[in-house]
């Protein structure tokens, strides 16, 4: 296999997991929500790239495949099937993917989810701030953003999707 291995999905998606239905919208940046959407594609046109969990840093020896993804998309992803023909997964991997199955309540596509989570993008509610401060303390590559030139009391930076608080309080 090349590189750290991608470990097979979490016993069951983490609490901030956009394919999660009890997770609050507005959490990630909006580019994050519209990469779900994708994996809605026929299975030839998908991304090849595996979906990781967000809790985890891209390189890090702890990475995972995104639990919510493999149970919403499961034996109908592109990805998995790249990953096992060029080594990045192993058999055993790529069968924990495809047959995964979520303890909990996940959306039923791809699009449920980004708009579910796109609803509340610009006024994220306090549960939603919470899973953000969260996020942000664990993922050591994000950084906070550049606020947008006029800001809003509320905000999300782009580049993180973490919330910014206008410090004038306006």
């Amino acid at each position: 296999m090349h590189g750290v291995p991608v470990r097979g999905p979490a016993p069951r998606p983490c609490e901030s997991c956009p394919y999660r239905r009890d997770v609050p919208s507005g959490i990630w940046a909006h580019e994050e929500y519209a990469k779900l959407i994708r994996y809605d594609d026929p299975t030839g046109v998908q991304p090849s790239g595996l979906f990781q969990c967000h809790q985890t840093d891209g390189g890090s020896a702890a990475r995972r495949v995104c639990a919510g993804w493999a149970g919403c998309h499961g034996p109908e992803l592109l990805a998995p099937r790249t990953a096992l023909a060029f080594g990045r997964i192993d058999a055993d991997t790529f069968a924990e993917i495809v047959n995964y199955q979520s303890p909990v309540p996940l959306f039923d596509s791809g699009m449920q989810a980004a708009q579910h989570g796109q609803a509340n993008i610009t006024r994220p509610d306090d549960n939603a701030q919470r899973q953000i401060d969260k996020i942000t303390r664990t993922r050591g590559d994000l950084t906070p953003g550049v606020p947008p030139p006029a800001p809003t009391p509320a905000t999300r930076s782009e580049t993180t999707g973490r919330r910014d608080v206008d410090p004038a309080g306006a």
